[in-house]
């Protein structure tokens, strides 16, 4: 097993890295800026949770990696209650606020799954209803699917031992192209 070969402190450093890594990419400034994600508290969960979500499903279903995700849940779920916490949040609010987060985390999860099977038309109706909070399928969201898509790609091609040392291969948002439209 990969992480047999690491100490208790190198595998924090690796769930640091790896949701380091997540948060980075979902703070990704074309999001917000072509793909029409809101630049918000909201939006930026949104993202967060899609990032989390896409390298859950990578992990699940791989009995060598599969401890990573929950330890990568774990540092989200940390991170969400820091945040809470820092905007203002009180300690007796804190748990109901958190069970909302998780509500949404794990509505997403199944809503993302669904469309992941699907066609590429249902998971764009998915990310812009629960990431652009509209109704119908804009062009912004046809373009976030395509990024998921490509995504979900590149980590299912990522070797074990790439993350184990913490490496993730997202896609460069700023390339992604919806194809017809040259955007």
């Amino acid at each position: 097993m990969v992480f047999q070969l690491f100490r208790r402190n190198e595998r924090a450093a690796t769930i640091r890295a790896l949701y380091g890594a997540i948060v980075a990419q979902a703070r990704s400034p074309a999001f917000y800026r072509a793909y029409g994600v809101p630049d918000t508290v909201d939006g930026r969960f949104d993202m967060i949770a899609l990032h989390v979500i896409l390298f859950f499903r990578r992990v699940r279903a791989d009995e060598e990696v599969r401890a990573l995700g929950q330890r990568v849940f774990d540092a989200f779920c940390r991170d969400m209650d820091h945040n809470l916490r820092e905007m203002g949040v009180s300690d007796v609010r804190i748990p109901r606020r958190m069970r909302e987060v998780g509500a949404a985390y794990y509505g997403r999860t199944a809503s993302y799954d669904r469309a992941l099977a699907g066609t590429d038309e249902a998971l764009a109706a998915a990310l812009a209803k629960n990431i652009l909070a509209v109704e119908g399928v804009p062009e912004e969201a046809v373009r976030l699917a395509a990024y998921v898509r490509e995504a979900v790609a590149g980590l299912d091609r990522l070797q074990n031992a790439r993350l184990a040392a913490a490496v993730l291969d997202f896609p460069d948002p700023d390339t992604i192209l919806v194809a017809g439209n040259g955007t």
